[in-house]
């Protein structure tokens, strides 16, 4: 028998019977030659051969395993590995953002270069590394992109047919699950993507991608209430029916076939906005009775406007040790958050931090969010801080100003300050550049040129100061304790019934002053 096959049995963990023995010498004589087999021990002793024979089992009696019997249970085991590295696979995709567990879906982006396009505008692939940064901020996880070069887009599919066809292509390669466009797509255009790469893909647009890092990122219900408008308002011309089986909704005999669904749907979502403006108008006449409270204590307000990720918040940190998220990410924060800074002269202001801009940032969220824009229009001082480092820097400020510009508040005096002043390749010659412009160079991060930044501030809000000079009594304390907090003394005299100061205060505090400046005269 040896001469036809060699066998390499394992040592059994059990001693063999005298009846095994016997059962093991008829089957080798049974056998016809074959060609050599080997044998893979498993984790219980028990010897099994790869290509048909025999197996012991536990219990000491011998096993006939044939050989597609032996085939399928290596097969198995494979294909359970697969699974359970599939499966573990699927496990690392979960991402926490902000306390959240998402899953990040596999995307695709594409976008379109109109040769239209203004010059200054960014370029399609720093359009295009922007977008991968938001989906980034999304939580996901992106595999490719691709862009197409276009006189304009197609009004049914935005992009070419054979530009679909590629994209179909990636789609099953990669295992796509979701395609972001870098433009905002109509309802048509959403309808017919989604046919041509399937059911299973998810196809979606930037406004979309926005909203939803918006809708991650709330924190605060006002934050939520100006996500879901805003929300609400892209998903309406956009809605789809959800339910086939429901065409219409019938009515009795006589009556006819009534609505469809969507129109159900639609007039639901209507009414749900409606509500949402309601709520929020409610919070802009509660943030009006808090700026008009501030008003009364007159400290002037700088607020800090810029391009999403210019350091905004790192700044405000800096300079009031506050706790605010800082992270180097699109979007880190929503709400504005507002500290007092104590400058070394004495003199107070508040900062405030709002959220940043974006190019092709969406109409209805500039909408949504005009009640906590308007901080910005009530502001001193609009402080445009900007991330000089960025190699798009001035495509940045432009995007900024256009916001601006829609916000009407071109009467606010706006100061210029480039920040990340650090990381700039040549420090010297964009100082050098700066001067030239009269612009102040800082670095949130390590601390330089904050004092610069603070003296610059003083010397801007003197410029939007009133200068008064005021016969102040002593029993009217108080209102000369607000002009050193708020204001600017150039000159203190005490005399026998009060101070007579001569200062640069608020408009409102020189409001308030007024009766005391027309009592200046009698003293001199």
């Amino acid at each position: 028998c040896q001469s036809h096959a060699s066998y390499r049995w394992s040592q059994p963990r059990h001693r063999r019977g005298g009846v095994v023995r016997a059962l093991d010498e008829r089957l080798l004589e049974a056998l016809t030659p074959a060609p050599a087999e080997t044998e893979v021990e498993d984790e219980s002793g028990v010897g099994e051969i790869e290509d048909g024979g025999e197996r012991e089992g536990r219990d000491g009696v011998a096993n006939i395993v044939g050989p597609s019997e032996a085939h399928e249970q290596p097969k198995s085991r494979r294909r359970q590995q697969q699974e359970e590295e599939d499966a573990a696979a699927e496990r690392t995709r979960f991402k926490l953002i902000n306390g959240k567990e998402i899953f990040q879906e596999k995307t695709y982006l594409v976008g379109v270069e109109c040769k239209k396009a203004a010059s200054d505008n960014f370029s399609i692939e720093e359009s295009l590394k922007e977008l991968e940064q938001l989906a980034d901020t999304a939580g996901l996880m992106v595999l490719g992109s691709t862009y197409q070069k276009l006189s304009s887009p197609n009004p049914r599919t935005y992009i070419g047919s054979g530009k679909v066809a590629e994209i179909r292509s990636a789609v099953q390669a990669l295992d796509i699950e979701t395609i972001i466009f870098d433009d905002e797509l109509s309802a048509g255009q959403l309808r017919n993507l989604e046919k041509s790469f399937g059911g299973g893909v998810r196809v979606c647009d930037r406004t979309a991608l926005i909203l939803d890092i918006f809708n991650q990122r709330a924190a605060t219900h006002e934050a939520a209430l100006q996500v879901t408008l805003a929300q609400m308002e892209y998903q309406l011309p956009r809605l789809t029916k959800l339910w086939t089986h429901l065409e219409r909704q019938s009515g009795g005999q006589v009556k006819g076939m009534g609505e469809k669904q969507i129109e159900v749907d639609k007039r639901i979502l209507r009414t749900q906005i409606s509500t949402l403006r309601k709520e929020l108008e409610s919070v802009r006449k509660h943030r009006k009775l808090y700026r008009n409270r501030r008003r009364s204590v007159p400290i002037p307000v700088v607020s800090l406007v810029g391009y999403t990720n210019a350091g905004k918040s790192t700044l405000l940190n800096r300079l009031t040790g506050a706790d605010v998220l800082a992270e180097d990410k699109l979007f880190a924060t929503l709400d504005p958050t507002t500290r007092r800074v104590l400058m070394k002269s004495g003199t107070e202001f508040l900062l405030t931090d709002t959220v940043g801009f974006i190019q092709k940032l969406p109409t209805m969220l500039v909408a949504a969010f005009r009640a906590t824009l308007e901080e910005i229009s009530e502001s001193s001082i609009i402080v445009h801080l900007v991330d000089i480092s960025h190699a798009l820097a001035q495509q940045q400020i432009g995007a900024v100003d256009k916001v601006l510009k829609e916000l009407d508040i071109d009467s606010v005096p706006k100061l210029v300050v480039w920040n990340k002043i650090d990381n700039a390749n040549n420090p010297l010659r964009v100082k050098e550049e700066a001067e030239k412009q009269g612009i102040i160079c800082i670095s949130a991060m390590n601390g330089d040129g904050l004092e610069e930044f603070c003296n610059a501030i003083q010397a801007k809000l003197k410029d939007s100061m009133v200068p008064i000079e005021a016969f102040v009594p002593y029993d009217k304390g108080d209102l000369l304790n607000d002009i050193h907090k708020v204001g600017m003394v150039e000159k203190t005299e005490y005399m026998e019934n009060g101070t007579l100061i001569k200062a640069h205060v608020p408009l409102p505090l020189a409001r308030l002053l007024t009766p005391l400046r027309q009592q200046v005269a009698a003293p001199l």
